[in-house]
C-alpha cells in the first residue's frame, strides 16, 4: 500500500510540474509577441501620424505588462503550499488577473485622451494602407496566440493565463476595428475617423477590462466552483451513499487552479475508526480523479449524534 501510495505521489508531482512549465511557457510566448507587436505598431504609427495605430501600440504597451505581470503570477503560483501559506499562493493568479484589469482602465483612459485631443483637429494621414497591414498582421498574430494562451489556461486551470489570453482576443478586435477605420481613411480621406476608431478601440477595451475584473474578484471573495464541478462532486460522493448515512455542509472554493471541497459525513455508530478511514479514502480518491487540482476535508460525525429535521441533519458533539 505504502509502494502505491508513493508512485501516486510521484505521478501526481511530475503532472504537476508539467502543468507548471506548460503556463511558464506560455506566458513567455506572450511576452515575447507584445514586445514584437509594441515596436512594429509604435513605428509605423509615429511614421504615417496615425493615433488609431498609435493607441494600439499603447495597447500593446498595457498587454505588455499584462503578460509580465502573468508570467509573475504563474511562477509565483506554482510553489507549494507551506507555513506561511497553508492554502498554496493561488490566489496571486486572481490578484494578477484584477491587476491586469486595472491595467486596461488605464491604458484605455490614455487612448481616450489622446483621440480627443486629436479629434478637433485630426492629422492628414499618410499611408494608411501601411497602418492597415501592420494592423492585420497584428491581429493574425494576436489570434495565434490567445488561441494558444486560452487553450493552456483551461488545460491547467490558469486564471492569470485566461486573463492573458482576454487581453490579446480584445486586442485582436481591436486591431479589426483600427483596419477597417483606416482603410476607409484611405477610401473616403476623411481623416476625422481615426481619432474616432480609436475611442472605439477603447471602449472595446474597457469592456474586456471589466470582464477580466469580475472574474478575478470572484476568485478572491471565496466564491462557490461553477455549478457543472458541484454537480461532479455531489455525484461522486453519492455514489457511495450505501456506506454512509448522510452528507451535508459541503463547501466548495477555488484558490486560483487549486480547488477546496469540505463536508461533513455522517455513518452510522458501528462503523470503526478504520472502516470511516477507508471510506474516506475512497471519496477523495474519486473525487480527485474528476476534478482537477482539488483538495478534500472530510468531517465525520456518528449518528447518533446527529438529528434530522425536513431532510437536513443537524449534529451536536454535546450528545
Amino acid at each position: 500500500m505504502l509502494k502505491v501510495n508513493e508512485q501516486v505521489n510521484t505521478i501526481t508531482k511530475t503532472a504537476r510540474i508539467d502543468i507548471v512549465e506548460r503556463r511558464k511557457r506560455a506566458a513567455r510566448w506572450s511576452v515575447v509577441s507584445n514586445s514584437a507587436l509594441i515596436v512594429s505598431k509604435l513605428a509605423v504609427g509615429l511614421s504615417i501620424g496615425s493615433i488609431s495605430v498609435i493607441s494600439e501600440a499603447i495597447h500593446s504597451s498595457v498587454d505588455l505588462i499584462a503578460a509580465i505581470i502573468a508570467l509573475i503570477a504563474v511562477r509565483i503560483a506554482a510553489r507549494p503550499a507551506d507555513k506561511s501559506h497553508p492554502f498554496g499562493h493561488g490566489k496571486i493568479e486572481n490578484l494578477s488577473g484584477a491587476i491586469e484589469s486595472l491595467l486596461i482602465f488605464a491604458g484605455a483612459g490614455v487612448i481616450i485622451m489622446e483621440a480627443v485631443d486629436k479629434f478637433g483637429a485630426a492629422p492628414v494621414i499618410e499611408q494608411p494602407l501601411l497602418g492597415a497591414a501592420i494592423m492585420g498582421a497584428s491581429a493574425l498574430v494576436n489570434f495565434l496566440v490567445s488561441k494558444y494562451l486560452k487553450k493552456v489556461a483551461k488545460e491547467t486551470d490558469s486564471i492569470a493565463l485566461l486573463a492573458d489570453a482576454a487581453h490579446l482576443h480584445a486586442d485582436v478586435i481591436t486591431c479589426v476595428g483600427v483596419l477597417v477605420g483606416l482603410s476607409l481613411v484611405w477610401i473616403t480621406g476623411w481623416n476625422w475617423l481615426d481619432p474616432v476608431v480609436a475611442l472605439l478601440v477603447a471602449m472595446l477595451i474597457i469592456k474586456a477590462g471589466w470582464e477580466i475584473l469580475l472574474h478575478s474578484i470572484s476568485g478572491l471573495v471565496d466564491s462557490s466552483l461553477p455549478d457543472e464541478e458541484n454537480r461532479v462532486i455531489s455525484q461522486r460522493i453519492e455514489h457511495y451513499k450505501e456506506w454512509y448515512v448522510n452528507y451535508h455542509m459541503l463547501r466548495t472554493r477555488q484558490s486560483g487552479p487549486d480547488r477546496h471541497i469540505d463536508f461533513h459525513l455522517v455513518v452510522p455508530d458501528e462503523m470503526t475508526a478504520l472502516e470511516a478511514h477507508r471510506l474516506c479514502n475512497w471519496l477523495e480518491e474519486d473525487i480527485h480523479n474528476s476534478v482537477n487540482s482539488i483538495t478534500v476535508q472530510i468531517h465525520i460525525e456518528p449518528q447518533s449524534i446527529c438529528t434530522e429535521s425536513e431532510g437536513i441533519y443537524l449534529c451536536s458533539s454535546s450528545k
